[in-house]
């Protein structure tokens, strides 16, 4: 995994994903190229749409003229980032869109940009965060960040989570398509039969995730130990990489607790704005919902 320097602080971002950060040293705004943000106006238009658009619907998504939002379609078709329809005359992303969002998503290491904002999430709450990513067996701790606060345990990375007792584990159930959680189900039961296992406890574990946006448990890997699960999706990739929060059970108040869930949530939505996943983080996806490459995590 590739080296992370841990105090970067992850961008500051608008409702389009753009870092708002564009400032001097000194707060001075940087000197741009307004043309060149009015073109990324109108891809991002075309991006939001989910289909192609008429000139109109883009010019009033871009809150301009048409007149105008015409010459910049006429300049972005011919480098290929846009392409317009002969037939419906519609438009929509070009060709060059396609290559360059498969040549991003093909540079993406997902773990490696996860682990840039785990240090400052673990500064804020003071409690221990790790990342978790899957195999057949369960999920697989690639990562963590030790916290202030003591636990009765070592984390080993490499670890095998149990399935069923684990909160990042009640992510993979809830999220991946059950053909892929059988095995590591299995491996579990066997190991720890007093287990709630049956499909209906599985449904309403996959249900509460599902619903929630993350996984709760309390004590079932270690005694005194709860953990805080959320799934973290990257686009083009139907399997997130799980952060977990884990904290000492006795020492956090309820309030503590829901204001560290909301951070935790808070950052992987954050995170998942930053590998190209629209809308909010987790709730938004189906069980085994394809990506655009249904490219693996990398580790």
């Amino acid at each position: 995994m590739s080296s992370i320097v841990s105090g970067q602080l992850p961008a500051e971002r608008d409702e389009q994903g753009c870092d708002v950060r564009a400032t001097t040293r000194r707060g001075e705004p940087r000197q741009g190229i307004q043309s060149v943000e009015i073109a990324a106006r109108v891809l991002f238009a075309l991006e939001t749409g989910g289909a192609p658009m008429s000139l109109n619907d883009i010019a009033r998504a871009c809150d301009s003229q048409p007149s105008k939002i015409h010459r910049y379609l006429v300049s972005l078709g011919r480098v290929g980032l846009t392409a317009q329809s002969p037939t419906t005359n519609l438009y929509d992303l070009g060709p060059a869109m396609r290559r360059l969002g498969g040549e991003s998503l093909r540079r993406t290491n997902d773990v490696a940009l996860i682990s840039e904002h785990t240090p400052k999430l673990r500064d804020e709450t003071g409690h221990s965060i790790n990342l978790a990513v899957w195999s057949d067996e369960g999920p697989v701790i690639v990562r963590w960040d030790y916290g202030t606060h003591a636990l009765p345990l070592t984390a080993r990375l490499g670890a095998i989570l149990p399935i069923l007792a684990s909160s990042a584990g009640h992510v993979y159930l809830a999220y991946l398509p059950e053909k892929m959680t059988e095995k590591a189900v299995g491996i579990n039961r066997e190991s720890a039969p007093s287990l709630p296992g049956s499909r209906k406890d599985l449904q309403e574990i996959r249900q509460s995730v599902r619903s929630l946006g993350y996984a709760e448990t309390s004590g079932a890997v270690i005694r005194g130990i709860s953990s805080i699960s959320v799934p973290i999706f990257s686009a083009g990739d139907p399997m997130p990489v799980v952060a977990t929060l884990v904290l000492p059970h006795e020492n956090v108040k309820p309030a503590e607790r829901a204001h560290n869930r909301a951070k935790l949530i808070e950052m992987a939505r954050l995170v998942s704005a930053d590998l190209g996943e629209p809308g909010e983080s987790g709730k938004r996806r189906e069980p085994g919902e394809p990506g655009v490459s249904g490219r693996s995590a990398k580790v």
